[in-house]
């Protein structure tokens, strides 16, 4: 286990009640390619967490999903996720279900997603909403790791309170970290932090004016400073009333959206993932049918 994500930082821990049994929920999926065929190489998964497969679509990726059978995370709860996708394959894990992460009285929810592509793979990181409930507390570290030749496209979106139940977010922790890694090295880093009045950052123009849900998208790995200008064309498809934008920084394309409402942002997360991938790999541009469920 990564040693920097495993830490819990002592201001953030807390003695669990002894009422209850924090979560340690753990999958490891590994593909590699023989023959020119991607297949499953490995796997082990253990509660809440599970990993099933669905037939992909023709001509498409090898898809595992992932569920978490908890139903959301507590406090101190902590899932560790590793995809592996090596050399020459192809592969994509999505998300069965939007993630909900409760409110907190004292003790920090951890997610660490460990991603890695071996040398001219193909890989895709495909989560549904994390639900951030009022009082919440989270720290989410996605890391990409790719070898020469890899391509990556990997997402995060979340949601700010439960938009159907009138819900406002204004108090919790949260700390939304990315890394990227290219042959080992460190080429790109970004962590949005909240903290405390979440009113106050979520309403300030200069921070995220009004908007309820966020989504980061990034590609990275080979030729991804020629899909700059088509990303910017796959967003302005989006509704008016989702902000979208594409940057290209030290070899990684990242692509961000703003929106007041959910829908609106998950239906245009979805088109562009479609039709970018299909540009970018030349696979379907389908996602897999839990998406659409």
């Amino acid at each position: 286990m990564n040693k920097m994500s495993a830490a819990i930082l002592p201001s953030e821990h807390h003695a669990a009640p002894a009422w209850r049994q924090e979560v340690r929920g753990v999958a490891d999926i590994r593909y590699a390619c023989s023959g020119g065929i991607t297949r499953l190489a490995h796997l082990a998964h253990h509660d809440p967490l599970r990993v099933l497969f669905s037939k992909p679509a023709e001509g498409d990726a090898a898809q595992a999903t992932l569920v978490n059978m908890s139903g959301g995370l507590i406090a101190g709860d902590r899932l560790d996720i590793k995809f592996s996708v090596g050399e020459n394959a192809a592969a994509l894990c999505v998300a069965s279900a939007a993630e909900k992460v409760y409110r907190s009285a004292g003790d920090t929810a951890h997610i660490a997603v460990d991603l890695h592509a071996g040398q001219n793979a193909w890989a895709e990181w495909l989560p549904q909403e994390t639900i951030f409930f009022n009082g919440a507390r989270l720290r989410r570290t996605t890391r990409l790791h790719l070898a020469p030749g890899a391509r990556m496209l990997a997402g995060e979106f979340l949601v700010l309170g439960r938009i159907a139940s009138g819900e406002t977010v204004t108090q919790g922790y949260l700390r939304d970290a990315w890394e990227v890694r290219l042959d080992g090295h460190l080429i790109w880093a970004d962590a949005l932090r909240m903290d405390g009045n979440f009113a106050a950052a979520g309403n300030a123009k200069a921070g995220l004016n009004g908007a309820r849900a966020l989504a980061t998208l990034v590609f990275a790995g080979s030729g991804a400073a020629d899909y700059l200008e088509q990303a910017r064309g796959f967003q302005q498809a989006c509704a008016d009333t989702v902000l979208a934008s594409a940057s290209y920084v030290n070899g990684v394309l990242v692509m961000r959206w703003l929106a007041a409402e959910p829908q609106a942002l998950r239906a245009g997360l979805g088109q562009f993932w479609a039709a970018f991938r299909h540009q970018a790999a030349g696979l379907p541009a389908v996602l897999p049918r839990i998406w659409h469920v």
